[in-house]
């Protein structure tokens, strides 16, 4: 039986929660306004730079904001 993991995340939620644009948010952590995009919609995996600055925008921790999951 193989297990596969993947990681969601609350980006987008907790953005909007701040009333920032993407471009803010991505002016503030350093990456593209299409990096914010494919955060929020689950299709890029950060590095793990990229997820501190994103715990550290909103004054939070990493498992705060990404978790993995697993399926089997």
């Amino acid at each position: 039986m193989r297990i596969s993991e993947y990681i969601t995340n609350k980006v987008g939620r907790m953005r909007a929660r701040r009333h920032a644009t993407q471009e803010d948010m991505a002016k503030q952590v350093g990456v593209s306004r299409q990096t914010i995009i494919a955060l929020e919609r689950g299709h890029y995996t950060p590095s793990v730079l990229l997820a501190i600055k994103v715990a550290r925008y909103f004054g939070t921790t990493v498992d705060d904001v990404f978790s993995v999951h697993r399926e089997k």
